[in-house]
């Protein structure tokens, strides 16, 4: 019988910072992740709490909407925005 490997075994002694390093994550772009993503959960509840008066609910939707622009954003880009703060040259 052959034997099957899912992937390739890695040293991981280093602690978390290796395994960040295998996964392509530092710890700023983790917590970067985290908030975008509790940001994404708020933005979902307030769509589910949309009323049933139409000026009302246009009003919170396009804040739930747009609160989600900016969760989605923050996933894709906040490495790259926060890392001109954590690389301060003095």
């Amino acid at each position: 019988m052959s034997k099957f490997t899912l992937a390739k075994p890695e040293d991981l002694s280093g602690g978390f910072k290796d395994f960040f390093d295998t996964i392509g994550l530092t710890g700023g772009g983790l917590v970067t992740k985290g908030i975008a993503a509790v940001i994404a959960v708020i933005a979902v509840r307030m769509l589910l709490q949309l009323s049933s008066d139409p000026k009302g609910a246009l009003r919170k939707g396009s804040m739930a909407v747009g609160t989600l622009f900016v969760a989605v954003i923050l996933a894709l880009y906040g490495d790259t925005l926060f890392s001109t703060v954590t690389q301060a040259k003095g």
